[in-house]
């Protein structure tokens, strides 16, 4: 938490990142900057981890020939 006892921005995108991902639904950096204005989700990700929760990502193709960092929860079936 802040100083002022509101958490912070990264706090409040761990949040939302891990609310979306307990839905079952996998999440890739453009989505989270999409969806939750994150323009780090590899450092969310990571603290996420630190935290216990069990991450799985993997490489993928988008449509425009680029390749970006899938994750999803490790109990959900792929």
């Amino acid at each position: 938490m802040a100083e002022n006892n509101q958490p912070t921005q990264a706090q409040t995108q761990n949040m939302a990142i891990i609310s979306h991902l307990k839905t079952g639904a996998d999440l890739t950096s453009l989505d989270a900057l999409q969806r939750f204005k994150c323009m780090r989700l590899s450092a969310r990700i990571y603290d996420l981890r630190r935290q216990g929760y069990r991450i799985c990502s993997e490489r993928v193709k988008v449509g425009n020939g680029k390749h970006v960092e899938r994750y999803w929860l490790e109990d959900e079936a792929r």
